[in-house]
């Protein structure tokens, strides 16, 4: 009897056999529901012999047009949460279970037919393993598209103030008790700054990675919107935002540091915890920390606001901030006096580290602030003065930030 009429004489035994080859051997189809595997699997199993038929009577392979339905079928895998082995795993035993039909009384004489047959079966599997493949990214992107565009527009809802619920329900989430709201700024990475290499895909790198470790460290539970040179990331809390213990904090700090690590770059992150209706003052705080530990010169890594009491409000708008700033305004135009004024506040007044870190001579550091003694009258050796240097420089960087463009 020719192979394609063994085919069609046997479509219902067949489709019966690789229903039970897959669910024999393949776990995960054995969870899908029974009217599914009965039904759609099954249906899609006999279009497959009877095109395997067609195929092996013609001694053609079939027109991409007959594989519209395993596209289909991926893709619906796909959004099912099937796994792409498995999908794949399920063409070849189709495959298997009819080879073994039409060669179950095969003669040795039969073997030049059996090479065609080969041939064939082998065209009609790569067909359909390469269709199924495309048809399960396809399923696969546009899943991921519908969750990006859901959770973007649950993150612009909490950073609006306007209800969230419905577009939480719509990403698959629940809105926690509160959110650790984080502002970040990420430094350049020393390849976007490199001769030769094309800053554009450098920071990409960088923001890729910062983003796998990110959705790592938070178990991709996290909301955010990033760039390479930073952006807002909120992060569920399963607790009341003004009882956040120490450690949670901490961890988040370690998050920021590994993430920073993994991109290769300094990230600060200003910080604040607050409920979902909270979210747009907390991130409006948090941008302010991370403003204030920036121009103090703060390390990089996790700053709340009581990480920066003083610094904060020595920097709010008040009547006394203009007087203050005028106070370091000799500075403004005298060289890298200012600068040097900075780090030696930062280094805890240690003239050795202040020289180190500006790559100076300690008796230059010695000379450099004799000159900001006389120009401005403070003097940084002077433990009285040091709160006013401080208020001043926090003033005048203040009024710096806020002046229009």
């Amino acid at each position: 009897m020719p192979a394609d009429q063994r085919l069609l004489g046997a479509v219902p035994e067949l489709t019966e056999s690789v229903i039970a080859a897959l669910l024999a051997r393949v776990p995960t189809y054995r969870r899908l529901p029974r009217e599914q595997v009965t039904g759609e699997l099954a249906q899609v199993t006999e279009r497959r012999i009877r095109a395997l038929a067609q195929a092996v009577r013609t001694g053609l392979p079939a027109p991409e047009a007959e594989f519209t339905d395993v596209r289909e079928a991926a893709a619906r895998r796909a959004e099912e949460g099937v796994p792409l082995d498995a999908v794949l795993l399920a063409h070849h035993l189709g495959m298997e279970v009819c080879w073994e039909l039409v060669t179950r009384h095969a003669r040795d004489g039969d073997a030049a037919d059996l090479l065609v047959l080969n041939r064939l079966l082998l065209d009609q599997l790569r067909q359909a393993t390469t269709t199924a493949g495309a048809g399960y990214v396809e399923g696969r992107r546009s899943l991921a598209d519908e969750r990006h565009a859901a959770r973007h527009a649950l993150l612009t809802a909490l950073l609006d103030g306007t209800p969230a619920e419905e577009h939480a329900a719509r990403a698959g989430l629940r809105l926690p008790p509160a959110y650790a709201v984080l502002r970040l700024a990420v430094a350049d990475h020393p390849d976007e700054q490199a001769p030769g290499v094309d800053r554009t895909v450098a920071g990409h790198r960088k923001l890729r990675r910062l983003r796998a470790e990110l959705d790592h460290r938070t178990r991709q539970s996290v909301l955010g919107s990033l760039s390479a040179s930073g952006g807002v990331a909120l992060v569920p809390l399963d607790c009341r935002p003004d009882g956040v213990p120490a450690a949670t904090w901490q961890r988040l700090a370690d998050t920021v540091h590994r993430t920073a690590r993994a991109a290769g770059a300094a990230v600060r992150a200003g910080a604040a915890a607050a409920a979902p209706a909270g979210v747009p003052d907390a991130a409006a705080l948090a941008h302010e920390v991370l403003e204030v530990a920036q121009a103090f010169g703060r390390p990089p890594g996790l700053h709340r606001l009581d990480d920066v009491l003083l610094e904060y409000q020595l920097s709010r708008p008040s009547r006394a901030r203009p007087g203050l700033a005028s106070l370091i305004e000799p500075l403004a135009d005298a060289g890298d006096l200012l600068t040097t004024l900075r780090t030696h506040l930062a280094g805890g007044l240690n003239r050795r580290h202040t020289a180190h870190a500006l790559h100076l001579h300690p008796n230059t550091v010695d000379y450099r602030l004799r000159r900001i003694a006389v120009l401005t009258g403070l003097d940084p050796t002077r433990p009285a003065d040091l709160l006013r240097i401080t208020a001043a420089i926090a003033a005048h960087d203040a009024a710096r930030t806020q002046e229009p463009a």
